[in-house]
């Protein structure tokens, strides 16, 4: 393997492209340590040996302290550890580990945040929150459809909210709201059904 660049990350830390592609990151002190110079050839022995010793073990031990405050899905664990300047392999590597010791299930955590969540944001806003954090759209609508939040509840504690407890509205008052619903992501039949009558909960 050829070293073909050492760019600086930061003031601690450079980037080591191998064969023209990026191969990971080290500490100045570890690029020190290992002799690693631009235009040598790198053995394949040291090369794994850096990422089994050093690559590997540290995108461990950076996951493993980003699950320490909070639960995370595999697909924000793997931004941050891209982010990270982590390669390929060892947030494979990392990935598997948690997996097999069960840091991270996606399918728990959703069933958690619908939990958490479903009766306080919308249909549309669960759906969006769980999407944007990697899990599947089959999976969060079918653990939507295991919690039945209650939709109408979820509206007349939203329009409370607003000062509406039932009260006689004009078409503009009513429009103003049906679109404050619709911003918080119930649908226009819902916000429409929402000032049909009044709901057991005001």
């Amino acid at each position: 393997m050829h070293v073909d660049k050492i760019e600086p990350l930061d003031r601690r830390r450079s980037r080591v492209f191998l064969d023209g592609d990026f191969a990971f990151a080290l500490y100045n002190g570890e690029i020190r340590r290992y002799r690693l110079e631009e235009g040598q050839e790198l053995e394949k022995a040291l090369y794994e040996q850096i990422l089994r010793e050093i690559v590997c073990r540290r995108a461990r031990e950076r996951a493993l302290f980003l699950l320490k405050d909070m639960d995370r899905t595999e697909h924000e664990l793997r931004a941050r550890l891209k982010r990270g300047w982590y390669p390929d392999s060892a947030i494979e590597e990392t990935m598997a580990f948690l997996k097999e010791y069960h840091y991270v299930d996606d399918l728990a955590y959703a069933r958690k945040y619908m939990e958490a969540y479903g009766e306080k944001k919308s249909r549309a806003q669960l759906m969006q929150s769980l999407w944007r954090k990697g899990i599947d759209r089959a999976v969060a609508e079918e653990l939507y459809n295991e919690a039945r939040p209650d939709t109408a509840k979820q509206i007349q504690k939203l329009l409370r909210k607003k000062g509406y407890t039932g009260q006689p509205l004009s078409r503009e008052e009513k429009g103003k709201l049906a679109a404050y619903l619709m911003r918080r992501g119930f649908s226009w039949e819902e916000s429409k059904n929402a000032f049909l009558e009044r709901d057991e909960y005001t």
